[in-house]
């Protein structure tokens, strides 16, 4: 049987390095390409369409769905996703399969065979984008997904657990991930990207490719040549953040909404 050809897409280039190492392993896919800008990835895959897509649903200026609906023909998808294991099962879309994060060999494999009777059976349906869309936003919300108030975090052989109320961002470094809290920070064992998916989009968002920040903390906001943000914390430290400028409009508009006066009840 031919390889399959496949596109990678995703935001983080750590995500796409582990999944480019997780394919060569199968052994059963040629990788033709792999972006981590999504518009990048829509040229790319309008001029040589792949058999099928690995595609992140979380990422800026263009999510994964927002990516497909701009393409004439879309390929098969395989969504890659740190939502909800829950939310996830729900969904029953054909000729399209997840993987949730971090991915893994065994589930890769799974999907990797559905796509493969797809194609030798020449059933490869049509992406509905607004079924999907649509589809996600109720399985999510069936899912009521409950967010954790503390993070572990390992101090040699014993654990301490953060109150993520106390926790002012976190940050990636050095192919680790750091959770600052009261001007310390301590090592987790997430990823960013997994981090975002885990925690509440009301207190957490994403502002760089390598910080998450509890926006309970942040005291003062202002532009930096470029379209970027400059964040100043209310920590002992006036930490200083910086939102990337493919962020800023997503930031601002999160900002706004919690600053939008709520109706008295009735």
């Amino acid at each position: 049987m031919m390889k399959l050809r496949a596109y990678l897409v995703d935001d983080e280039p750590l995500a796409l390095e582990r999944l480019r190492r997780l394919l060569d392993r199968t052994g059963r896919v040629e990788v033709i390409g792999a972006a981590t800008d999504p518009e990048e990835a829509v040229a790319a895959l309008a001029a040589e369409p792949p058999d099928l897509c690995f595609l992140d649903i979380q990422m800026p200026r263009l999510n994964g769905f927002e990516l497909l609906s701009r393409l004439a023909s879309p390929p098969q998808i395989v969504f890659t996703t740190a939502y909800d294991r829950y939310a996830l099962q729900a969904f029953g879309v054909s000729a399209v399969d997840y993987l949730l994060k971090p991915i893994e060999l065994e589930p890769l494999n799974s999907a990797l065979t559905k796509v493969e009777r797809l194609h030798a059976s020449g059933r490869l349906a049509p992406v509905d984008i607004q079924a999907l869309a649509r589809q996600l936003a109720e399985a999510v919300q069936a899912a009521k997904p409950e967010y954790p108030d503390r993070i572990a975090t390992r101090l040699g052989e014993r654990l301490l657990f953060l109150d993520l109320a106390r926790v002012t961002h976190f940050q990636a470094e050095d192919r680790l991930t750091f959770a600052v809290s009261d001007g310390k920070a301590y090592c987790v064992d997430h990823a960013i990207g997994l981090l975002e998916g885990m925690l509440d989009p009301k207190n957490w968002l994403r502002i760089h490719r390598g910080s998450v920040v509890n926006v309970q903390w942040i005291k003062e906001v202002s532009p930096l040549p470029g379209g970027s943000l400059c964040l100043r914390l209310k920590d002992a430290a006036n930490t200083e953040l910086t939102v990337a400028r493919d962020r800023a409009r997503e930031f601002k508009e999160h900002m706004a909404g919690q600053l939008k006066p709520r109706r008295p009840p009735r």
